[in-house]
């Protein structure tokens, strides 16, 4: 057993709480994996216009920052699992809500995205917090690593099974199916929750502080606009490219199998990002993995086929493991050497995200200028190149970070 132990996870010692932090987060992932990519084709088959995922997507990112401000005061003044169980019991909201709302789900997008960005909200700032207290600086890289692997394990199950389950219905009776799974899903992330030991916490919300902590901390200030430039992409890759593979084929099935080869060899990009990468060589792995990432939006940008899609998931699946495992661990080094880290986690935690959401908005905004003054065919591809660079541009943002 304890070979099997150290083969699995070599000199990292496991706590129950990290065990169920990562299970829960796996029961998140799988969840997301069977229906996130599959909400967008949804809305997209009832009224096949990139407008209307823009707007659905907009209030998701809108409401995401919104919420983190105040699951951060609660998370400060009242108890970290009780805002966890908050953002799950949101999810499974919006999952109850697109059931109810059937196929007239695309006139409520306002609603919807709202409700999936209120849980995003609080699952992320409560998870992000909680990743925090509970692991250590040199259990981060592993942490991180593995809950990737899990990640990728769950996206390799979750899209092929949501796309065979969908193909096999007629209308949307399979798209039920599988939201209703993943309603399940995020019941069970309740429970584990129940699991976890409370963890209240008292004091002031200093969230203006931290942010003009940024004037005075260069490596926080490099950290946030590091991560502006990581939700520039992620704004619009988020829904554009399952729609680009949906257009290409014409099949649930076929999106399932684009899901299946990204997180199939993204499980081996995790795995070996979590064991290969060491202290001193992060910043350059970021700097490959970024112009990866960005070399790959050519094969798709212009003339999207499938066979070029699954090519480009590969590609992306190799690089986002070796650019996100160190990039989280240098962002969460440079909370944790900051002002009373200690005691303004949740500050800090709650700046960085509305950084991050603050560049998906800007995104998705450019997205909706594009296409609404410009033809789709023409902008849509430009502004991908644009907007692509996000990933890359973090290098230039954290190269100069000294962690002391």
């Amino acid at each position: 057993m304890n070979k099997q132990y150290k083969k699995w996870f070599g000199d990292v010692e496991l706590t129950k709480e990290l065990l169920i932090l990562l299970t829960i987060g796996g029961c998140y992932s799988l969840s997301v994996a069977l229906s996130n990519t599959f909400v967008n084709i949804y809305l997209w088959k009832q009224s096949g216009k990139f407008m209307d995922l823009a707007i659905y997507n907009l209030m998701v990112v809108i409401f995401q920052p919104l919420t983190f401000i105040l699951a951060g005061k609660w998370a400060k003044k009242v108890d970290r699992i009780m805002v966890l169980r908050m953002g799950v019991s949101f999810l499974a909201l919006f999952y109850l809500s697109v059931l109810f709302f059937g196929e007239r789900a695309h006139e409520f997008l306002a609603i919807l995205g709202a409700l999936l960005g209120v849980g995003y909200g609080f699952y992320w700032l409560a998870y992000n917090v909680l990743t925090f207290e509970i692991t250590e600086p040199e259990t981060r890289d592993f942490f991180n690593g593995f809950l990737g692997t899990l990640s990728s394990a769950g996206g390799m199950v979750g899209p092929v099974l949501a796309g065979s389950v969908i193909s096999r219905f007629e209308s949307f009776v399979g798209y039920s199916i599988i939201f209703a799974v993943s309603l399940g899903l995020f019941t069970i992330a309740v429970l584990l929750s129940l699991m976890l030991k409370r963890r209240p916490a008292h004091g002031q919300y200093f969230l203006k502080r931290i942010w003009k902590e940024r004037k005075t901390n260069q490596n926080w200030n490099r950290i946030t606009i590091a991560h502006f430039f990581q939700g520039l992409r992620e704004g619009v890759f988020v829904f554009v490219i399952s729609v680009f593979v949906f257009i290409s084929t014409g099949s649930e099935f076929s999106l399932g199998t684009y899901g299946l080869v990204n997180s199939g060899i993204s499980f081996i990009g995790y795995s070996l990002a979590s064991r290969l990468i060491k202290q001193e060589f992060r910043k350059p792995v970021i700097l490959a993995a970024g112009v990866v990432l960005y070399l790959s939006l050519f094969l798709i940008v212009f003339h999207p086929t499938f066979p070029k899609l699954l090519i480009y998931a590969s590609m992306i699946a190799i690089a986002y493991p070796f650019l996100l495992v160190p990039y989280i661990s240098i962002t969460y080094d440079v909370i944790g050497r900051s002002w009373k880290a200690s005691e303004m986690r949740v500050e800090y935690i709650v700046v960085r995200e509305l950084f991050n959401n603050a560049g998906r908005i800007f995104s998705v905004l450019c997205f909706i200028f594009a296409i609404h003054f410009f033809p789709e065919q023409k902008s849509i591809p430009i502004l991908l190149l644009i907007v692509g660079a996000g990933h890359t541009l973090i290098y230039f943002c954290i190269r100069n970070i000294r962690i002391e």
